[in-house]
Protein backbone atom coordinates (compact mmCIF):
# COMPACT_ATOMS: atom_id res chain seq x y z
CA UNK A 1 0.00 0.00 0.00
CA UNK A 2 0.74 3.67 -0.76
CA UNK A 3 0.86 6.37 1.80
CA UNK A 4 1.31 9.88 0.42
CA UNK A 5 2.38 12.77 2.55
CA UNK A 6 3.58 16.11 1.94
CA UNK A 7 4.16 19.45 4.02
CA UNK A 8 2.71 22.76 5.39
CA UNK A 9 4.44 25.62 7.38
CA UNK A 10 0.64 26.76 8.07
CA UNK A 11 0.75 27.78 11.90
CA UNK A 12 0.05 25.38 14.57
CA UNK A 13 -2.33 26.65 17.37
CA UNK A 14 -3.99 25.17 20.97
CA UNK A 15 -6.75 26.97 22.13
CA UNK A 16 -8.00 25.75 25.24
CA UNK A 17 -11.73 26.44 26.90
CA UNK A 18 -12.50 25.22 30.11
CA UNK A 19 -15.96 24.51 30.97
CA UNK A 20 -15.82 22.40 33.94
CA UNK A 21 -19.07 20.91 35.94
CA UNK A 22 -19.03 22.33 39.33
CA UNK A 23 -16.41 20.75 41.00
CA UNK A 24 -17.88 20.55 44.39
CA UNK A 25 -20.84 18.92 43.75
CA UNK A 26 -20.59 15.72 45.96
CA UNK A 27 -23.42 13.85 46.99
CA UNK A 28 -23.40 10.39 47.37
CA UNK A 29 -21.62 8.16 45.24
CA UNK A 30 -21.35 11.26 42.70
CA UNK A 31 -17.65 12.11 42.69
CA UNK A 32 -16.93 14.89 39.85
CA UNK A 33 -13.54 15.22 37.90
CA UNK A 34 -11.63 17.86 38.79
CA UNK A 35 -8.46 19.70 37.93
CA UNK A 36 -8.51 18.10 33.93
CA UNK A 37 -5.95 19.16 31.85
CA UNK A 38 -5.40 17.85 28.28
CA UNK A 39 -2.10 17.93 25.61
CA UNK A 40 -2.23 17.93 22.13
CA UNK A 41 1.31 16.68 20.09
CA UNK A 42 0.72 16.89 16.45
CA UNK A 43 2.52 14.03 14.97
CA UNK A 44 5.90 15.13 12.98
CA UNK A 45 5.46 18.29 14.03
CA UNK A 46 8.97 20.23 13.25
CA UNK A 47 10.07 23.71 13.12
CA UNK A 48 9.55 23.07 8.89
CA UNK A 49 6.76 20.76 9.41
CA UNK A 50 4.51 23.22 12.47
CA UNK A 51 1.09 21.20 11.54
CA UNK A 52 2.61 17.64 10.94
CA UNK A 53 4.18 15.37 8.78
CA UNK A 54 1.16 14.93 6.34
CA UNK A 55 -0.08 12.27 8.25
CA UNK A 56 -3.11 14.08 9.92
CA UNK A 57 -1.98 12.50 13.62
CA UNK A 58 -2.53 13.90 16.72
CA UNK A 59 -1.34 12.68 19.91
CA UNK A 60 -3.87 13.47 23.13
CA UNK A 61 -2.98 12.70 26.72
CA UNK A 62 -6.38 14.28 29.51
CA UNK A 63 -5.59 13.31 33.44
CA UNK A 64 -7.76 14.58 35.96
CA UNK A 65 -8.73 14.10 39.51
CA UNK A 66 -11.03 11.24 40.62
CA UNK A 67 -11.95 10.47 36.79
CA UNK A 68 -12.88 7.04 35.40
CA UNK A 69 -12.96 7.68 31.92
CA UNK A 70 -12.59 10.15 29.71
CA UNK A 71 -14.59 10.60 25.90
CA UNK A 72 -13.03 12.15 22.75
CA UNK A 73 -15.24 14.29 20.61
CA UNK A 74 -13.05 15.38 17.67
CA UNK A 75 -14.83 17.52 16.01
CA UNK A 76 -15.20 15.61 12.81
CA UNK A 77 -17.72 13.44 13.26
CA UNK A 78 -15.50 10.67 15.22
CA UNK A 79 -15.56 10.02 19.20
CA UNK A 80 -13.62 7.92 21.05
CA UNK A 81 -13.76 6.57 25.08
CA UNK A 82 -10.25 5.91 26.81
CA UNK A 83 -10.10 4.54 30.39
CA UNK A 84 -6.34 5.97 30.01
CA UNK A 85 -6.76 9.79 28.82
CA UNK A 86 -4.51 8.66 26.01
CA UNK A 87 -4.94 8.26 22.66
CA UNK A 88 -4.03 8.96 19.05
CA UNK A 89 -6.18 10.43 16.19
CA UNK A 90 -6.13 11.05 12.65
CA UNK A 91 -7.83 13.68 10.77
CA UNK A 92 -8.76 13.15 7.52
CA UNK A 93 -9.60 16.07 5.44
CA UNK A 94 -6.72 17.04 3.51
CA UNK A 95 -4.90 20.18 3.77
CA UNK A 96 -4.81 22.08 6.88
CA UNK A 97 -7.02 22.60 8.65
CA UNK A 98 -8.84 23.49 12.54
CA UNK A 99 -10.58 20.90 14.64
CA UNK A 100 -12.40 21.96 17.95
CA UNK A 101 -11.90 19.08 20.19
CA UNK A 102 -13.62 18.25 23.39
CA UNK A 103 -12.60 15.85 26.15
CA UNK A 104 -15.35 14.89 28.61
CA UNK A 105 -13.91 13.23 32.10
CA UNK A 106 -16.71 10.69 33.58
CA UNK A 107 -17.03 10.06 37.23
CA UNK A 108 -18.62 7.85 39.48
CA UNK A 109 -22.76 8.97 39.49
CA UNK A 110 -22.74 10.20 35.85
CA UNK A 111 -20.45 13.42 36.69
CA UNK A 112 -18.20 14.76 34.40
CA UNK A 113 -15.96 17.82 33.62
CA UNK A 114 -15.20 19.09 30.44
CA UNK A 115 -12.46 21.00 28.20
CA UNK A 116 -12.15 22.18 24.69
CA UNK A 117 -9.17 22.03 22.60
CA UNK A 118 -8.32 23.66 19.09
CA UNK A 119 -5.65 22.02 16.99
CA UNK A 120 -4.48 22.67 13.40
CA UNK A 121 -3.19 20.04 11.68
CA UNK A 122 -2.40 18.76 8.52
CA UNK A 123 -3.41 16.17 5.87
CA UNK A 124 -2.48 14.21 2.85
CA UNK A 125 -2.89 10.80 2.97
CA UNK A 126 -3.94 8.44 0.29
CA UNK A 127 -4.32 4.72 -0.27
CA UNK A 128 -6.07 4.24 -3.77
CA UNK A 129 -5.76 0.70 -3.69
CA UNK A 130 -6.96 -0.15 -0.43
CA UNK A 131 -9.99 2.15 -1.14
CA UNK A 132 -10.56 -0.08 -4.20
CA UNK A 133 -10.00 -2.91 -2.91
CA UNK A 134 -12.65 -2.34 0.23
CA UNK A 135 -15.14 -1.23 -1.68
CA UNK A 136 -14.77 -2.62 -5.48
CA UNK A 137 -14.62 0.83 -7.44
CA UNK A 138 -18.33 1.06 -6.27
CA UNK A 139 -19.85 -1.38 -3.57
CA UNK A 140 -18.74 -4.42 -2.00
CA UNK A 141 -20.66 -6.15 1.22
CA UNK A 142 -18.29 -8.11 3.77
CA UNK A 143 -19.22 -10.87 6.22
CA UNK A 144 -17.72 -12.46 8.78
CA UNK A 145 -15.17 -15.40 7.90
CA UNK A 146 -16.75 -17.78 9.94
CA UNK A 147 -14.72 -20.88 8.30
CA UNK A 148 -11.29 -19.56 9.14
CA UNK A 149 -9.19 -20.07 11.99
CA UNK A 150 -8.72 -16.84 13.98
CA UNK A 151 -11.73 -15.10 12.37
CA UNK A 152 -12.16 -13.31 16.13
CA UNK A 153 -8.62 -13.09 18.50
CA UNK A 154 -7.29 -11.26 20.78
CA UNK A 155 -3.89 -10.10 21.56
CA UNK A 156 -1.27 -7.64 23.55
CA UNK A 157 -1.54 -4.00 21.50
CA UNK A 158 2.55 -3.77 22.15
CA UNK A 159 5.04 -5.57 22.95
CA UNK A 160 6.21 -9.15 22.54
CA UNK A 161 3.60 -10.99 20.20
CA UNK A 162 1.83 -7.56 20.11
CA UNK A 163 1.47 -8.66 15.88
CA UNK A 164 -0.84 -12.09 16.39
CA UNK A 165 -3.74 -12.89 18.25
CA UNK A 166 -1.70 -14.95 21.13
CA UNK A 167 -4.36 -14.92 24.10
CA UNK A 168 -7.15 -16.19 22.07
CA UNK A 169 -7.87 -17.32 18.57
CA UNK A 170 -11.92 -18.58 17.38
CA UNK A 171 -12.07 -21.87 15.73
CA UNK A 172 -13.73 -22.07 12.64
CA UNK A 173 -17.78 -21.66 13.12
CA UNK A 174 -16.94 -21.84 16.88
CA UNK A 175 -20.12 -19.07 17.86
CA UNK A 176 -22.34 -20.64 15.92
CA UNK A 177 -25.62 -22.48 17.18
CA UNK A 178 -25.48 -20.34 20.44
CA UNK A 179 -28.58 -18.01 20.84
CA UNK A 180 -25.31 -15.52 22.71
CA UNK A 181 -23.01 -16.11 19.98
CA UNK A 182 -24.53 -16.34 16.58
CA UNK A 183 -25.53 -13.30 15.25
CA UNK A 184 -22.05 -12.74 15.09
CA UNK A 185 -22.03 -14.61 11.57
CA UNK A 186 -24.79 -12.58 10.35
CA UNK A 187 -23.39 -9.50 10.18
CA UNK A 188 -23.16 -7.29 6.64
CA UNK A 189 -20.91 -4.72 6.47
CA UNK A 190 -21.01 -2.67 3.10
CA UNK A 191 -18.56 -0.03 2.12
CA UNK A 192 -19.29 2.14 -1.21
CA UNK A 193 -18.53 5.03 -3.03
CA UNK A 194 -20.76 8.18 -3.56
CA UNK A 195 -20.92 10.69 -6.01
CA UNK A 196 -18.02 12.50 -4.59
CA UNK A 197 -15.48 9.63 -4.29
CA UNK A 198 -16.05 9.72 -0.58
CA UNK A 199 -16.52 6.31 1.48
CA UNK A 200 -20.05 5.58 3.08
CA UNK A 201 -20.31 2.43 5.17
CA UNK A 202 -23.43 0.75 6.40
CA UNK A 203 -23.70 -1.59 9.20
CA UNK A 204 -26.72 -4.24 8.79
CA UNK A 205 -26.77 -6.36 11.85
CA UNK A 206 -30.07 -8.00 11.34
CA UNK A 207 -31.07 -7.22 14.30
CA UNK A 208 -28.15 -8.16 16.99
CA UNK A 209 -24.94 -7.33 17.41
CA UNK A 210 -21.47 -9.44 19.47
CA UNK A 211 -21.01 -7.14 21.75
CA UNK A 212 -17.30 -7.76 23.88
CA UNK A 213 -17.94 -8.57 27.84
CA UNK A 214 -16.93 -4.92 28.71
CA UNK A 215 -19.85 -2.90 26.78
CA UNK A 216 -22.66 -5.68 27.33
CA UNK A 217 -24.42 -3.79 30.63
CA UNK A 218 -24.72 -0.55 28.08
CA UNK A 219 -26.79 -2.63 26.16
CA UNK A 220 -28.51 -4.20 28.44
CA UNK A 221 -26.42 -7.80 28.75
CA UNK A 222 -25.30 -8.83 32.52
CA UNK A 223 -21.93 -8.53 31.87
CA UNK A 224 -20.62 -12.13 32.22
CA UNK A 225 -20.01 -13.01 28.95
CA UNK A 226 -19.80 -11.74 25.26
CA UNK A 227 -23.58 -11.25 23.89
CA UNK A 228 -25.54 -10.72 21.27
CA UNK A 229 -27.44 -7.99 21.68
CA UNK A 230 -29.96 -5.74 20.26
CA UNK A 231 -27.83 -2.36 19.46
CA UNK A 232 -29.44 0.50 17.65
CA UNK A 233 -25.84 1.89 15.92
CA UNK A 234 -27.13 0.70 12.20
CA UNK A 235 -27.25 2.62 8.94
CA UNK A 236 -25.23 4.42 6.94
CA UNK A 237 -21.34 6.49 8.60
CA UNK A 238 -19.10 8.29 6.65
CA UNK A 239 -16.13 6.75 6.33
CA UNK A 240 -12.63 7.60 5.54
CA UNK A 241 -8.74 6.63 5.65
CA UNK A 242 -5.96 7.39 7.45
CA UNK A 243 -2.12 6.42 8.33
CA UNK A 244 -1.48 3.60 10.80
CA UNK A 245 0.28 4.96 14.24
CA UNK A 246 0.17 1.29 16.07
CA UNK A 247 3.80 0.30 15.05
CA UNK A 248 3.35 -2.79 13.28
CA UNK A 249 6.21 -3.79 11.35
CA UNK A 250 6.09 -3.35 8.07
CA UNK A 251 5.12 -6.89 6.82
CA UNK A 252 2.61 -7.24 9.11
CA UNK A 253 -0.10 -4.18 8.20
CA UNK A 254 -0.94 -2.35 4.94
CA UNK A 255 -0.06 1.01 6.83
CA UNK A 256 -3.72 2.26 6.70
CA UNK A 257 -6.69 2.53 9.07
CA UNK A 258 -10.45 2.34 8.62
CA UNK A 259 -12.00 5.29 11.12
CA UNK A 260 -15.56 4.91 10.96
CA UNK A 261 -17.80 8.11 11.76
CA UNK A 262 -20.81 8.56 14.36
CA UNK A 263 -19.54 5.44 16.63
CA UNK A 264 -19.78 2.80 13.87
CA UNK A 265 -18.32 -0.36 14.08
CA UNK A 266 -17.45 -3.49 11.82
CA UNK A 267 -19.33 -6.06 13.69
CA UNK A 268 -17.97 -7.60 17.32
CA UNK A 269 -18.18 -4.17 19.47
CA UNK A 270 -15.13 -3.03 21.56
CA UNK A 271 -15.84 0.28 21.89
CA UNK A 272 -13.88 1.28 18.79
CA UNK A 273 -14.11 2.83 15.22
CA UNK A 274 -10.87 2.41 13.94
CA UNK A 275 -9.26 -0.79 12.37
CA UNK A 276 -6.77 -1.05 10.77
CA UNK A 277 -6.00 -3.09 7.69
CA UNK A 278 -3.16 -5.65 8.01
CA UNK A 279 -4.03 -7.50 4.94
CA UNK A 280 -6.62 -6.99 2.24
CA UNK A 281 -7.35 -8.49 -1.51
CA UNK A 282 -10.42 -8.82 -3.50
CA UNK A 283 -12.55 -11.63 -1.52
CA UNK A 284 -10.77 -11.01 1.96
CA UNK A 285 -9.62 -8.64 4.83
CA UNK A 286 -7.96 -8.90 8.13
CA UNK A 287 -8.00 -5.91 10.50
CA UNK A 288 -6.82 -4.94 13.93
CA UNK A 289 -8.65 -3.07 16.57
CA UNK A 290 -7.82 -1.71 19.64
CA UNK A 291 -10.73 -1.94 22.04
CA UNK A 292 -11.69 1.83 23.82
CA UNK A 293 -11.47 0.19 27.53
CA UNK A 294 -8.25 -1.43 27.51
CA UNK A 295 -5.42 0.10 24.73
CA UNK A 296 -2.82 -2.53 25.85
CA UNK A 297 -4.68 -5.22 24.24
CA UNK A 298 -5.74 -5.70 20.05
CA UNK A 299 -8.67 -7.69 18.88
CA UNK A 300 -7.98 -9.40 15.57
CA UNK A 301 -10.60 -9.65 13.03
CA UNK A 302 -11.05 -11.82 9.75
CA UNK A 303 -13.60 -10.72 6.59
CA UNK A 304 -14.91 -12.11 4.01
CA UNK A 305 -16.88 -11.18 0.28
CA UNK A 306 -18.66 -14.96 0.80
CA UNK A 307 -22.17 -14.82 2.52
CA UNK A 308 -21.77 -17.34 4.90
CA UNK A 309 -18.78 -17.02 6.02
CA UNK A 310 -16.63 -19.02 3.45
CA UNK A 311 -13.54 -17.80 2.33
CA UNK A 312 -13.78 -17.36 -1.22
CA UNK A 313 -10.77 -19.08 -3.01
CA UNK A 314 -8.34 -16.70 -5.15
CA UNK A 315 -8.59 -16.40 -8.74
CA UNK A 316 -7.05 -19.34 -10.71
CA UNK A 317 -4.69 -18.07 -12.70
CA UNK A 318 -3.51 -20.29 -15.95
CA UNK A 319 -0.39 -20.09 -17.36
CA UNK A 320 -1.65 -21.41 -20.77
CA UNK A 321 -3.81 -18.63 -22.81
CA UNK A 322 -3.26 -19.39 -26.49
CA UNK A 323 -6.49 -20.96 -28.08
CA UNK A 324 -4.38 -24.05 -30.63
CA UNK A 325 -7.79 -26.17 -31.22
CA UNK A 326 -11.45 -26.07 -30.51
CA UNK A 327 -15.00 -26.85 -31.29
CA UNK A 328 -17.98 -24.90 -30.55
CA UNK A 329 -20.32 -27.17 -32.51
CA UNK A 330 -21.75 -24.18 -35.05
CA UNK A 331 -23.00 -26.46 -37.61
CA UNK A 332 -25.54 -29.27 -37.77
CA UNK A 333 -23.67 -32.64 -37.81
CA UNK A 334 -20.42 -33.76 -35.77
CA UNK A 335 -17.38 -32.39 -37.58
CA UNK A 336 -15.48 -35.47 -38.08
CA UNK A 337 -12.37 -33.66 -38.49
CA UNK A 338 -12.10 -33.99 -35.10
CA UNK A 339 -14.09 -36.34 -33.61
CA UNK A 340 -14.42 -40.35 -34.20
CA UNK A 341 -17.26 -42.13 -33.02
CA UNK A 342 -16.86 -45.49 -31.18
CA UNK A 343 -19.48 -48.35 -32.00
CA UNK A 344 -20.74 -50.83 -29.45
CA UNK A 345 -20.18 -51.72 -25.49
CA UNK A 346 -16.48 -52.95 -25.61
CA UNK A 347 -14.80 -55.19 -23.44
CA UNK A 348 -16.31 -56.28 -20.35
CA UNK A 349 -18.80 -52.52 -20.64
CA UNK A 350 -15.51 -50.65 -21.49
CA UNK A 351 -14.08 -52.66 -18.55
CA UNK A 352 -16.45 -50.97 -15.92
CA UNK A 353 -19.67 -53.14 -16.55
CA UNK A 354 -21.77 -50.63 -18.58
CA UNK A 355 -25.00 -51.40 -19.87
CA UNK A 356 -24.63 -49.03 -22.77
CA UNK A 357 -24.24 -49.82 -26.42
CA UNK A 358 -22.94 -47.01 -28.40
CA UNK A 359 -23.66 -45.68 -31.79
CA UNK A 360 -23.33 -42.81 -34.50
CA UNK A 361 -26.91 -42.64 -34.83
CA UNK A 362 -28.51 -38.93 -34.47
CA UNK A 363 -30.86 -40.11 -31.63
CA UNK A 364 -27.45 -40.42 -29.41
CA UNK A 365 -25.66 -37.90 -30.90
CA UNK A 366 -26.30 -34.68 -32.73
CA UNK A 367 -25.44 -31.15 -33.09
CA UNK A 368 -28.09 -28.93 -32.83
CA UNK A 369 -28.63 -25.02 -31.81
CA UNK A 370 -24.75 -24.73 -31.41
CA UNK A 371 -24.28 -27.86 -28.72
CA UNK A 372 -23.18 -30.95 -28.93
CA UNK A 373 -26.00 -33.43 -27.88
CA UNK A 374 -25.18 -36.78 -26.85
CA UNK A 375 -28.10 -38.69 -25.52
CA UNK A 376 -28.59 -42.45 -23.53
CA UNK A 377 -31.92 -43.72 -23.79
CA UNK A 378 -34.05 -46.79 -22.59
CA UNK A 379 -34.07 -48.84 -26.27
CA UNK A 380 -32.69 -52.49 -27.29
CA UNK A 381 -29.80 -52.38 -29.25
CA UNK A 382 -26.97 -55.51 -30.02
CA UNK A 383 -28.25 -57.05 -27.28
CA UNK A 384 -28.09 -53.90 -24.95
CA UNK A 385 -30.89 -52.12 -23.33
CA UNK A 386 -29.55 -49.01 -23.22
CA UNK A 387 -28.21 -47.12 -26.36
CA UNK A 388 -26.05 -43.49 -26.01
CA UNK A 389 -22.66 -42.44 -27.72
CA UNK A 390 -18.64 -42.24 -27.10
CA UNK A 391 -16.44 -39.85 -29.26
CA UNK A 392 -12.68 -39.41 -29.12
CA UNK A 393 -10.39 -37.02 -30.94
CA UNK A 394 -7.85 -40.50 -31.36
CA UNK A 395 -5.07 -39.64 -34.28
CA UNK A 396 -6.88 -36.19 -34.75
CA UNK A 397 -6.11 -34.03 -32.22
CA UNK A 398 -2.92 -34.73 -29.83
CA UNK A 399 -1.27 -32.76 -27.43
CA UNK A 400 0.90 -32.61 -24.59
CA UNK A 401 0.08 -30.00 -21.80
CA UNK A 402 -2.02 -27.16 -21.84
CA UNK A 403 -5.63 -26.41 -20.40
CA UNK A 404 -8.89 -28.13 -21.72
CA UNK A 405 -12.05 -26.13 -20.82
CA UNK A 406 -15.25 -27.80 -21.79
CA UNK A 407 -18.86 -25.91 -20.96
CA UNK A 408 -21.53 -28.78 -20.31
CA UNK A 409 -24.97 -29.34 -19.12
CA UNK A 410 -25.29 -32.74 -17.50
CA UNK A 411 -27.63 -35.64 -17.61
CA UNK A 412 -30.13 -36.71 -14.90
CA UNK A 413 -31.36 -39.69 -13.89
CA UNK A 414 -30.08 -42.24 -11.46
CA UNK A 415 -27.67 -44.56 -13.29
CA UNK A 416 -26.24 -41.96 -15.79
CA UNK A 417 -22.41 -41.96 -15.51
CA UNK A 418 -21.13 -38.44 -18.13
CA UNK A 419 -17.92 -37.94 -18.49
CA UNK A 420 -15.31 -35.92 -19.59
CA UNK A 421 -12.14 -37.51 -20.36
CA UNK A 422 -8.84 -38.30 -22.13
CA UNK A 423 -6.40 -41.41 -22.74
CA UNK A 424 -2.63 -41.43 -23.67
CA UNK A 425 -2.24 -41.08 -27.22
CA UNK A 426 -0.83 -44.68 -27.36
CA UNK A 427 -3.87 -46.51 -26.40
CA UNK A 428 -4.83 -49.49 -27.23
CA UNK A 429 -1.42 -50.44 -28.70
CA UNK A 430 -0.06 -49.65 -25.17
CA UNK A 431 -2.36 -51.09 -22.44
CA UNK A 432 -4.31 -49.10 -19.74
CA UNK A 433 -3.28 -47.82 -17.47
CA UNK A 434 0.02 -47.71 -18.38
CA UNK A 435 -1.12 -45.09 -21.07
CA UNK A 436 -2.38 -42.96 -18.27
CA UNK A 437 -5.91 -41.72 -18.09
CA UNK A 438 -7.20 -37.69 -17.16
CA UNK A 439 -10.88 -37.72 -15.68
CA UNK A 440 -11.58 -34.15 -16.34
CA UNK A 441 -15.03 -34.19 -14.88
CA UNK A 442 -17.11 -37.35 -14.06
CA UNK A 443 -20.86 -37.27 -12.71
CA UNK A 444 -23.45 -40.07 -11.31
CA UNK A 445 -27.15 -39.16 -11.69
CA UNK A 446 -27.31 -41.42 -8.21
CA UNK A 447 -25.14 -38.44 -6.79
CA UNK A 448 -26.25 -35.17 -8.43
CA UNK A 449 -24.52 -33.11 -5.46
CA UNK A 450 -20.77 -33.77 -6.72
CA UNK A 451 -18.62 -33.78 -9.25
CA UNK A 452 -15.40 -35.81 -9.54
CA UNK A 453 -12.33 -35.72 -11.22
CA UNK A 454 -9.57 -38.91 -10.97
CA UNK A 455 -6.47 -39.80 -12.23
CA UNK A 456 -5.43 -43.46 -13.52
CA UNK A 457 -1.40 -44.13 -13.75
CA UNK A 458 0.30 -47.36 -12.87
CA UNK A 459 0.21 -48.25 -8.62
CA UNK A 460 -2.91 -45.74 -9.26
CA UNK A 461 -5.72 -46.89 -10.95
CA UNK A 462 -9.46 -48.20 -10.55
CA UNK A 463 -10.29 -48.25 -6.88
CA UNK A 464 -6.84 -47.11 -6.02
CA UNK A 465 -7.24 -43.65 -8.29
CA UNK A 466 -5.82 -39.98 -7.39
CA UNK A 467 -9.69 -38.54 -6.98
CA UNK A 468 -11.21 -35.79 -5.64
CA UNK A 469 -14.42 -34.22 -5.82
CA UNK A 470 -16.30 -30.95 -5.30
CA UNK A 471 -20.29 -29.77 -4.56
CA UNK A 472 -22.00 -28.85 -7.23
CA UNK A 473 -25.67 -27.26 -7.76
CA UNK A 474 -27.45 -27.50 -10.83
CA UNK A 475 -25.58 -29.59 -12.68
CA UNK A 476 -28.43 -30.48 -14.94
CA UNK A 477 -30.27 -27.91 -15.48
CA UNK A 478 -27.21 -24.85 -15.69
CA UNK A 479 -24.02 -25.18 -17.62
CA UNK A 480 -20.99 -25.52 -15.46
CA UNK A 481 -17.27 -25.24 -17.22
CA UNK A 482 -14.92 -27.96 -16.52
CA UNK A 483 -11.41 -27.70 -16.58
CA UNK A 484 -7.50 -29.42 -16.56
CA UNK A 485 -4.53 -27.37 -15.90
CA UNK A 486 -1.31 -29.99 -17.38
CA UNK A 487 1.63 -29.30 -16.94
CA UNK A 488 5.10 -31.35 -16.34
CA UNK A 489 5.08 -30.71 -13.12
CA UNK A 490 1.64 -30.45 -11.98
CA UNK A 491 -2.26 -31.35 -12.90
CA UNK A 492 -4.84 -29.63 -11.79
CA UNK A 493 -8.67 -29.78 -11.84
CA UNK A 494 -11.10 -27.35 -12.10
CA UNK A 495 -14.99 -26.52 -12.04
CA UNK A 496 -15.94 -22.68 -12.54
CA UNK A 497 -12.46 -21.67 -12.22
CA UNK A 498 -12.01 -22.92 -8.80
CA UNK A 499 -9.51 -25.64 -8.30
CA UNK A 500 -10.52 -29.31 -6.60
CA UNK A 501 -7.71 -31.01 -7.04
CA UNK A 502 -4.21 -31.17 -7.35
CA UNK A 503 -1.71 -33.78 -8.60
CA UNK A 504 2.39 -33.31 -8.41
CA UNK A 505 3.56 -34.77 -11.71
CA UNK A 506 6.66 -35.49 -12.28
CA UNK A 507 8.55 -37.57 -14.94
CA UNK A 508 7.82 -41.32 -13.28
CA UNK A 509 4.26 -40.90 -14.51
CA UNK A 510 2.71 -40.81 -18.12
CA UNK A 511 1.27 -37.88 -18.08
CA UNK A 512 4.13 -36.71 -19.71
CA UNK A 513 3.24 -37.66 -23.16
CA UNK A 514 0.47 -37.20 -25.86
CA UNK A 515 -3.16 -37.52 -24.73
CA UNK A 516 -6.79 -37.62 -26.44
CA UNK A 517 -9.85 -35.91 -25.54
CA UNK A 518 -12.71 -38.14 -24.99
CA UNK A 519 -16.90 -37.27 -24.53
CA UNK A 520 -19.36 -39.82 -23.75
CA UNK A 521 -22.41 -40.80 -21.28
CA UNK A 522 -22.44 -44.20 -19.96
CA UNK A 523 -25.14 -46.15 -18.12
CA UNK A 524 -24.81 -48.17 -14.83
CA UNK A 525 -21.60 -50.09 -14.53
CA UNK A 526 -19.00 -49.51 -11.37
CA UNK A 527 -19.51 -45.87 -11.09
CA UNK A 528 -23.27 -45.03 -12.42
CA UNK A 529 -24.66 -48.03 -10.47
CA UNK A 530 -28.24 -48.84 -10.49
CA UNK A 531 -30.22 -47.42 -13.19
CA UNK A 532 -33.62 -46.07 -11.84
CA UNK A 533 -36.72 -48.10 -13.07
CA UNK A 534 -38.24 -44.61 -14.71
CA UNK A 535 -35.30 -43.65 -16.82
CA UNK A 536 -36.23 -43.10 -20.49
CA UNK A 537 -33.89 -40.52 -21.48
CA UNK A 538 -31.27 -37.77 -20.52
CA UNK A 539 -28.54 -35.60 -22.52
CA UNK A 540 -25.44 -34.47 -21.75
CA UNK A 541 -25.03 -31.01 -23.76
CA UNK A 542 -21.93 -29.33 -24.78
CA UNK A 543 -21.25 -25.69 -25.36
CA UNK A 544 -18.01 -26.09 -26.30
CA UNK A 545 -14.42 -27.87 -26.57
CA UNK A 546 -11.39 -25.77 -26.15
CA UNK A 547 -7.58 -26.48 -25.70
CA UNK A 548 -4.84 -23.47 -24.84
CA UNK A 549 -1.03 -23.70 -24.36
CA UNK A 550 1.16 -20.80 -24.00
Amino acid sequence: MKNIFKTSLAVLSLVFFSACSNDDYDIGDITTPSNLSVTAAVVGQTEEMPNGDGSGAVSFSASADNAMTYKFIFGDGFEEVSASGETTHSFNENGVNDYTVTVVASGTGGASSNMTTTVTVFSDFSDPETKELLTGGSSKTWYVAASQPAHLGVGPSAGEGFTAPIYYAAAPFEKAGADVSSCFYTDEMTFSLNENDNIIYNYNNNGQTFVNVAYTGDFGGDGSEDQCLDFSNTGDFSASLSPSTSGLPEGATTGTVINIAGGGTMSYYVGSSSYEVLNITPTTMDVRVIPGNDPALAWYLKFTTSQGGEEEPEEFESQFNTEIWSDEFEGDALDTDNWNYEIGNGSNGWGNGESQYYTDEEDNVKVENGNLIITAKREAESGFDFTSARITTKDKFEFTYGRVEVRAKLPAGGGTWPAIWMLGAAFPEESWPGVGEIDIMEFVGNNPDRISSALHFPGNSGGNAVVGDTEISEATTEFHIYEVEWTAEKITFLMDGVPHLEFDNNDSTPFQEDFFIILNVAMGGTLGGNIADDFQESSMEVDYVKVFQE
